[in-house]
């Protein structure tokens, strides 16, 4: 059997992501990008022909859902019901913090703020409407 040659792309452990939900919330600092996104449920055969990487992905039964910038979306004809704001929140939170997102997010519900928060390995996402 050859050797795998194929190039690493594993990422370092998060040992420095931080757990405890004081420091997490002391530590933010939330920062929004520049242009509106779009979130789009499309097929797989649409999925695979994307002229473009989308900035999130998740596949259900359903379908493909793709977050994507509206631009990258109407560019490529795609149906998407309103603009989303991305707020990155600048801390390592650990995937196993406990309560951190559901702290932020009912505060933003006792605002009235809708949000689709979205866990990635190294930071959290808020999407809010644009």
């Amino acid at each position: 059997m050859a050797a795998d040659t194929r190039p690493s792309h594993r990422f370092p452990p998060a040992m420095n992501a931080e757990t405890e939900l004081q420091t997490l919330i002391a530590t933010m600092k939330p920062s929004l990008h520049a242009q509106p996104y779009v979130f789009c449920s499309i097929d797989e055969v649409v999925f695979a022909r994307l002229p473009f990487i989308p900035l999130g992905t998740f596949h259900e039964p359903e379908g493909v859902t793709i977050i994507a910038t509206r631009e990258q979306a109407s560019d490529s004809g795609l149906e998407f019901d309103m603009s989303w704001a991305c707020v990155t929140l600048e801390v390592r939170s650990s995937l196993m913090a406990v309560g951190f997102l559901a702290l932020i997010t009912a505060r933003l519900a006792r605002t009235g703020i809708s949000v689709k928060p979205v866990s990635a390995f190294q930071h959290d996402q808020l999407f809010v409407p644009w």
